[in-house]
């Protein structure tokens, strides 16, 4: 079995206030750009979505560009920037930091399933 897609062609697209995700699905992998404007935050323009308190999606990230702040519902809080790769388990908040947007690659899955979707 071989499958490729491209992300110029996502399988789908969901928008939400200062961002959107692109997705492709395939067999074995749903994989998710994200891209997240300045003054984007989780708990702000996803969570209405959600109906959660906080993000409640595993994520296996890379971060593209910019810079984001995870904040974990036990407070600790991390920031990631260019180059990181971060696994980020449920319950947590996120924003960008500074004034570019922030783009992450997610290969966990759940974001390409249900990240920001509304039932």
């Amino acid at each position: 079995m071989f499958e490729a897609k491209t992300l110029d062609k996502p399988d789908e697209r969901r928008d939400f206030p200062r961002g959107h995700i692109e997705a492709v699905h395939m067999e074995g992998l749903d994989f998710a750009v994200a891209t997240f404007e300045p003054g984007w935050r989780w708990s702000e323009s996803v969570a209405p979505i959600a109906g959660t308190d906080s993000c409640m999606i595993h994520h296996n990230c890379y971060v593209v560009e910019g810079r984001m702040c995870v904040r974990m519902d036990d407070g600790g809080e991390s920031e990631v920037g260019p180059g990181d790769v971060f696994v980020c388990s449920p319950g947590h908040d996120a924003w960008v930091v500074g004034d570019a947007q922030c783009v992450v690659y997610d290969f966990a899955g759940a974001m390409a399933k249900e990240y920001a979707k509304a039932d």
